[in-house]
């Protein structure tokens, strides 16, 4: 129950754009599928390309995102966006927008995705247009940054109410960047890629001269937006509390764990042990990801050599927790 409207208008008459189709196009590819191919969102594409993106069609495609019920319902748009500064209202530009009707009202989207909930669980809209962060502002008010925002709704922008949303070779520079986090760049531990993930990942690859993104939410739960595969299998997670069974455990190692004796030429006939390297593996799987870190040496390889251990870190004991809830 998770469906998606992306949209994406490079033919407008006066000031044409090159890259929103591909844009909208792209996302949708990702969102359509989980890393692993299975399906993900339900995706309506609506882009220039295929027929001219009215008022009227804007207005009906979003109208139809937030009818019915929904675990989480997906808004991606790539074109213009304008704030109309005699009543301080902003819009996506539709293809046919011009003075005094311009296309969809930002406040329009919002109150469709607030009064959508609880039917539909989670909103998610995502704009890559110029003056997009007013999303979620009050129409006729002053810029004073006040905000509505009905519970389980997200907006991630491309840039702040008086910024402009540049254009790569491709792709907008957001979307660019968001794709890549989409792709698996900004997924967690567990392969899970969620708004403020994606959010992070744009904010620290753009820097402080660059477009500005604007991420806000009142949400309870993070959603979901895709998974890719993990970082340390899960089956891994869950074994966490077995080699340690508190937080400050050292897992003892030995050189019967590293099959690797190019090194160390003295231990060239101390036995390996298959179920011992098995382990170790999984433990410097942990270690390349965070999780855990060597005891008085500066490599797992050497602190097995060496006899020495390995611990969790800060985030590895907290994995480690959510396997003993039972949360992984």
């Amino acid at each position: 129950m998770k469906k998606a409207l992306v949209i994406g208008i490079d033919d407008y008459a006066k000031v044409p754009l090159s890259g929103c189709v591909n844009d909208a196009t792209a996302v949708g590819q990702l969102l359509g599928t989980n890393g692993d191919g299975a399906p993900n969102f339900s995706v309506r594409v609506v882009t220039s390309n295929d027929a001219a993106v009215t008022s009227e069609v804007l207005s009906q495609a979003v109208s139809e995102l937030f009818k019915g019920e929904a675990d989480t319902a997906v808004l991606y748009f790539a074109g213009h966006g304008i704030i109309n500064p005699d009543t301080n209202a902003g819009y996506i530009v539709s293809q046919d927008g011009r003075m005094g009707a311009w296309g969809l009202a930002l406040s329009e989207i919002l109150g469709l995705a607030n009064g959508a909930h609880p039917r539909i669980k989670s909103t998610v809209i995502i704009l890559d247009c110029c003056h997009s962060g007013y999303a979620g502002e009050v129409a006729g008010l002053p810029a004073t940054n006040v905000s509505i925002i009905s519970t389980g709704v997200t907006i991630l922008t491309a840039t702040h109410r008086e910024g402009l949303a540049a254009e790569g070779q491709r792709h907008g520079v957001f979307t660019d960047i968001l794709l890549d986090g989409l792709g698996g760049g900004c997924s967690d531990i567990r392969g899970n890629i969620t708004p403020a993930a994606l959010y992070s990942h744009v904010d620290q690859t753009l820097g402080p001269w660059e477009q500005r993104p604007i991420y806000k939410a009142n949400v309870q739960t993070f959603v979901t937006l895709r998974q890719v595969a993990p970082k340390v299998p899960l089956d891994v997670l869950r074994r966490l509390p077995v080699y340690f069974p508190d937080s400050a455990s050292v897992y003892r190692l030995d050189p019967s764990f590293e099959e690797d004796r190019s090194n160390a030429a003295d231990l060239a006939n101390t036995p390996i042990n298959p179920d011992n390297v098995r382990v170790f593996k999984e433990l410097q799987r942990c270690n390349r990801h965070g999780l855990v870190v060597p005891v008085d040496a500066e490599h797992m390889y050497y602190a097995a050599i060496n006899s020495t251990g390995c611990r969790l870190t800060a985030i590895g004991a907290h994995y480690r927790n959510l396997a003993l809830m039972k949360r992984i």
